[in-house]
């Protein structure tokens, strides 16, 4: 039987906020809330963790959206997310963390080629801030 220790909650960590960030289940606030909760002693690590994990998620769906033909993007993409990354670019990736409507920005903002730095700044602090306030809760109950 497997054991609970800090380095496999921070592996299942890792593989929840990477399939968190796909279209996947994967509840990374919950287990990012259960790493801390158990091994406080881990909190930054399991910040780092969750955030690297969820960012390579999301530009994993980055990646998949410059892949899409031209008029199949337009048809898939259309509609919010769409507009939110062309009217505010690399910024509209701030919102990558919310269910859904965070899938569609990073595959529009990939298909519209936006810059891969920029993206991946906004994708990562998008991502820490809501872990942050995972964080906080863990520390608050």
């Amino acid at each position: 039987m497997l054991s609970w220790t800090g380095e496999t909650g921070l592996a299942a960590l890792f593989a929840s906020a990477f399939l968190s960030a796909t279209v996947l289940p994967g509840n990374s606030e919950i287990v990012l809330y259960a790493v801390l909760r158990s091994f406080p002693e881990h909190a930054a690590i399991a910040m780092l963790v969750a955030t690297v994990g969820n960012t390579l998620g999301s530009l994993t769906t980055f990646g998949l959206g410059r892949l899409l033909p031209a008029g199949q993007a337009q048809a898939k993409l259309r509609g919010r997310g769409l507009d939110l990354v062309q009217r505010y670019g690399a910024w509209a990736l701030l919102l990558a963390w919310l269910p859904v409507v965070g899938d569609v920005v990073c595959a529009a903002a990939g298909w519209l080629r936006l810059p891969w730095l920029a993206s991946t700044l906004a994708i990562a602090t998008g991502k820490f801030a809501r872990y942050l306030v995972v964080a906080q809760i863990a520390n608050l109950l």
